[in-house]
C-alpha cells in the first residue's frame, strides 16, 4: 500500500505522528516550512491535506495551508517533503490561521484548495 505520492517507488506505512514537524522544501531545496497536522477523510478512509506551517519565528505569526496530499512527495532519505511550488506561491496562496481553520468537508472551499496547487480534488 502506497500512501505517498503515487511516483513514488517504494511502499511504506508511517504513523501520521511520524510525519508531524517534517520539513517541507521546494524543488529548489527552499525550506517552506513543516508539517503541522495531517487531516484525514474519514469516509473515504484517504488523507486529504497536510497542514503546512510556513513562515514566523518560533511558531509565532505562522500561516497555516491546507496542501492537498497528492501534491506532496515524500524524501525518506532526508526525512522531508517535496512540494514544487515556488515560495512566493506559498506566500500569495489562501491560508489560515491557526485559531482560525477552515472547515475542510466544504467542496467550494477544496475544490479552490486543490485548484491553487493545480490538482483534481481527490473525490472527483
Amino acid at each position: 500500500m502506497n500512501t505517498y505520492n503515487q511516483t513514488q517507488t517504494r511502499s511504506e506505512v508511517l504513523s501520521a505522528g511520524t510525519l508531524k514537524g517534517d520539513a517541507v522544501v521546494n524543488t529548489g531545496g527552499e525550506n517552506l516550512g513543516h508539517i503541522e497536522e495531517i487531516m484525514f477523510d474519514v469516509a473515504s478512509g484517504r488523507i486529504a491535506y497536510a497542514v503546512l506551517s510556513f513562515g514566523g519565528i518560533l511558531g509565532m505569526g505562522d500561516k497555516l495551508f491546507a496542501i492537498p496530499w497528492e501534491a506532496l512527495q515524500l524524501d525518506t532519505d532526508n526525512h522531508r517533503f517535496i512540494l514544487n511550488v515556488p515560495k512566493e506561491k506559498l506566500e500569495r496562496a489562501e491560508g489560515f490561521d491557526k485559531n482560525n481553520w477552515p472547515d475542510f468537508a466544504d467542496r467550494e472551499w477544496a475544490s479552490r484548495t486543490h485548484e491553487q496547487y493545480g490538482f483534481r480534488p481527490y473525490w472527483q
